[in-house]
C-alpha cells in the first residue's frame, strides 16, 4: 500500500517518520505526472513545491492555521494532503472534479481562492490583522512566487506588513519563473540574493560569524538588532528588511530538513518572516525542467515524451497565433507597433513577435496596471502600442484603461485574448464581463471578430484608428476562414446583414455566428423567415442596421458569449427603447452568475441551457407567444408570421 494512500489528513502527515517523507514526496509527483497527462493542468509549479507543502503541513496545523497560496494553481499537492486524493482529483479540472485552483466551498484546508497572481500577501496580511483583533494564536502564511514580486499591488501589502502585524510568515517560493521567464529588476534582486555567498554564509548562521569578530559575542548577546546592523558592515541589508521582514535565505527547496527547521524557527518568532525558498519548476519530470514554460499549465500529453495530442493536420490556427503573426506582419510595415505583454508572450500569441521583433516587443511581468500606462505613455509619443492581455487579467487594469487610455483618446490597441469560457481553469479565467465594462466608457471602440480573417481586419482597423480600440476573441482554433493577402479598414460601428428575414433576426456577436447559423437553419424548417446579422461593433452600435432589421421582424434575438447583466443584449435592449422600437428582444448569453470549471465549453454550455437545442427551444417558444398573440396566425409552418 502507498504511503499516499494512507493520507487522509494533514494530520497522517505529521504522524509519519521523517524518514519516509522522500518516497511520500515520490509518490505525490507521480500521482501529479499521470493526472496532469490525462486532463492537462498546472503541473511544473506543483512538481516545484512538493517539499515544501510537506513541510509545511508537518509544521503547521490547518485548517486552524492558513496557508494563502498566490494564484493557487500550486494547491495540487495541498490537495492531496487535505482529504482530496481520490477520483475527485482523477477528474481535476474536469467536469465533476477538482478545481485546478484553491476553492473554499471545496476544502475547509482552502482558506482563500485565487487564481490570478499578486493577491496572497494583501489577504494574508488582512487574516493576520483580524487574527491579532481577535487576540487568537493561529498562524498565517503566504506562500508567493517570486514573479508575484512585480505586481504592484503585492509591494502595496509589503509597505504595510511591518505596521499592521507582528506575526507572518511569506515564503517566497522562487523558481526563476512565472508563466514565461521573470523579467525586470527584482529577479535579478533575487539572483543576487542567491549568489551573493557572504549574504547566504551570514544568514545561514550570524551568530556564529559574530562569535569570531571583535566584540561579536557582546553584539551576539546583546540582541537581533545589533546582528542585523553588525551585518549590514558586512553586505547591506536585503529589500525585505527595509520593509522590516526578517529575510532568512536562500534555503533549499527540496531539503526537507532545512525548511523543517526555517518553518519552526519562522513559527515562533515575534517579528515578520520573509522565508526565501529556492524551488525547481518540474522537479521531477525531466521533460517539465527542460521546458518550464510549456508545462506551466499544458494540455493532455504523453508522460513518455511530453508531446501533447495532435490535432488535425490542416487544422486552422488559434486565435492567439493570428494575433501574434499579424502583429509581426504589421510590425515589419510600420515600425510605430510595439507589441506589449504582461507575462504571457506564449499565451497570447506574442512570443513570434519577441523572437522576430523584438526590439518592437515588450513583457512587462505580472502587471497589467503597469502595462496599460506604458502603452498610455507611448501612445503620447507617437507610437501604437498593442497590449496582448487577456480578457480576465485586463480587469485588473480598468483604472487605467478609464483615467488613463480612454479620457485622454490615446491610441492604444488591446487584444483580449480568452473572451468566453476558458472551461478548465473556471470562473477566475473566464472572460465573461469585459463588454459589461467597456460598454459604459467613452472613446472605446469594441469589436469581436466572426473568423480569424475578420480578427486580422479588426486589428488594422484598430491600428489606423487615433484613439482606443477593443478586440475580444475566444480561446482555441479559429473558424478556417483564409486570410486576404490585404486587410480591410472597417467602417467604425457598421454592422454586416448575412442574411435578411421578414419574422426573426438574430444578432449574433463574434463566433457564436456559427450557432446563429444553426439556429436560424432550424427556424427555417418550421417555417419561419430569419435574417441574421454580424454586428462587428459593440460599441459604436450599428442603430441604422438595428433599426432597419427590428422594424421588418416580430423578434429580435441577440447571442453572446458574454453574461447577459450589461452585455450586447442589454447594448440593443437600450438602443431599441431610444429609438422608440418595441420589438420583443429575447437574449442568448450567460446567467449573472459565476460560471465553474468544466471538461468542455459544450459541456459548461449545455448545464446553461446555453447548447443549440436549448437555445432553439427558447427562442422558438418565444416565437409560438407571438403567435399565440395573433389571431390571424396559427400555422407558422404554413406561411411565415411576417406573411400575416
Amino acid at each position: 500500500m502507498s504511503i499516499l494512500s494512507r493520507i487522509s489528513s494533514p494530520a497522517d502527515v505529521k504522524k509519519l517518520p521523517t524518514d519516509s517523507l522522500p518516497a511520500l514526496a515520490k509518490e505525490i509527483r507521480q500521482r501529479i505526472i499521470e493526472t496532469t497527462s490525462k486532463n492537462g493542468g498546472h503541473i511544473g509549479p506543483n512538481l516545484g513545491v512538493v517539499e515544501l507543502t510537506l513541510a509545511l503541513h508537518r509544521v503547521f496545523n490547518t485548517p486552524e492555521d492558513r496557508f494563502v497560496f498566490d494564484v493557487s494553481h500550486q494547491g495540487y499537492v495541498h490537495k492531496l494532503l487535505t482529504g482530496r486524493n481520490d477520483e475527485r482529483f482523477d477528474h481535476i479540472r474536469s467536469s465533476d472534479g477538482l478545481s485546478g485552483f484553491l476553492c473554499r466551498n471545496e476544502s475547509e484546508h482552502d482558506c482563500f481562492g485565487a487564481g490570478h497572481a499578486g493577491t496572497a500577501l494583501s489577504v494574508a496580511l488582512g487574516m493576520a490583522a483580524a487574527r491579532d483583533r481577535q487576540g487568537s494564536k493561529d498562524h498565517v502564511v503566504a506562500v508567493c512566487g517570486d514573479a508575484a514580486f512585480t505586481c504592484g499591488i503585492t509591494m502595496e501589502a509589503l509597505n504595510n506588513v511591518a505596521t499592521t502585524t507582528k506575526r507572518l510568515v511569506v515564503i517566497l517560493n522562487d523558481n526563476e519563473w512565472s508563466i514565461a521567464k521573470n523579467v525586470g529588476a527584482l529577479p535579478s534582486y533575487f539572483n543576487e540574493l542567491i549568489t551573493n555567498p557572504v549574504y547566504k554564509r551570514l544568514h545561514d548562521d550570524i551568530e556564529k560569524v559574530l562569535t569570531k569578530v571583535p566584540g561579536g559575542e557582546s553584539l551576539r548577546k546583546f540582541g537581533s538588532k545589533a546582528k542585523k546592523e553588525t551585518k549590514d558592515f558586512i553586505v547591506s541589508s536585503s529589500l525585505f528588511e527595509k520593509f522590516n521582514l526578517r529575510y532568512i535565505g536562500p534555503i533549499d527547496g527540496h531539503d526537507l530538513e532545512k525548511l523543517d527547521h526555517y518553518l519552526r524557527f519562522a513559527k515562533e518568532a515575534d517579528e515578520p518572516i520573509l522565508l526565501h525558498v529556492i524551488t525547481k519548476k518540474g522537479k521531477g519530470y525531466e521533460v517539465a525542467i527542460k521546458q518550464p514554460e510549456k508545462f506551466h499549465g499544458t494540455g493532455a500529453f504523453n508522460i513518455e515524451t511530453g508531446l501533447g495530442k495532435a490535432g488535425k493536420k490542416d487544422a486552422p490556427p488559434n486565435y492567439q497565433d493570428v494575433v501574434g503573426q499579424t502583429l509581426v506582419r504589421f510590425g515589419k510595415e510600420h515600425k510605430h507597433i510595439l507589441g506589449i505583454t504582461a507575462a504571457m508572450p506564449s499565451g497570447t500569441g506574442l512570443k513570434v513577435m519577441a523572437d522576430t521583433l523584438p526590439d518592437q516587443f515588450f513583457d512587462v511581468g505580472i502587471a497589467e496596471e503597469h502595462a496599460v500606462l506604458f502603452a498610455a505613455g507611448m501612445a503620447t509619443s507617437g507610437f501604437h502600442p498593442v497590449c496582448a492581455i487577456y480578457s480576465t487579467f485586463l480587469q485588473r487594469a480598468y483604472d487605467q484603461i478609464i483615467h488613463d487610455v480612454c479620457l485622454q483618446n490615446l491610441p492604444v490597441l488591446f487584444c483580449m485574448d480568452r473572451a468566453g469560457l476558458s472551461p478548465n481553469d473556471g470562473p477566475t479565467h473566464h472572460g465573461l464581463f469585459d463588454l459589461a465594462y467597456l460598454r459604459c466608457v467613452p472613446n472605446a471602440v469594441v469589436m469581436a471578430p466572426s473568423n480569424e480573417d475578420e480578427l486580422v481586419d479588426m486589428m488594422h482597423t484598430g491600428l489606423e484608428l487615433n484613439g482606443p480600440a477593443f478586440i475580444r476573441y475566444p480561446r482555441g482554433t479559429a473558424a478556417g476562414v483564409p486570410i486576404k493577402a490585404k486587410p480591410n479598414t472597417l467602417k467604425i460601428g457598421q454592422a454586416e446583414e448575412i442574411q435578411a428575414g421578414s419574422d426573426v433576426v438574430i444578432w449574433a456577436v463574434g463566433t457564436m455566428q456559427p450557432d446563429a447559423v444553426e439556429l436560424a437553419n432550424s427556424l427555417t424548417q418550421e417555417g419561419y423567415s430569419v435574417g441574421i446579422v454580424n454586428p462587428r461593433f459593440i460599441k459604436p452600435l450599428d442603430l441604422e442596421m438595428l433599426r432597419k432589421t427590428a422594424e421588418q421582424v416580430h423578434l429580435v434575438v441577440t447571442m453572446e458569449d458574454h453574461v447577459l447583466p450589461g452585455g450586447f443584449g442589454s447594448a440593443v435592449l437600450e438602443a431599441l427603447n431610444s429609438l422608440g422600437i418595441h420589438t420583443p428582444v429575447e437574449r442568448i448569453g450567460w446567467p449573472d452568475k459565476f460560471v465553474d470549471h468544466g471538461s468542455s465549453v459544450e459541456v459548461l454550455r449545455a448545464l446553461a441551457k446555453l447548447d443549440p437545442d436549448s437555445i432553439y427551444e427558447q427562442v422558438e417558444g418565444h416565437l409560438q407567444k407571438i403567435v399565440a398573440k395573433s389571431s390571424k396566425v396559427t400555422e407558422p409552418k404554413a406561411s411565415s408570421l411576417s406573411s400575416n
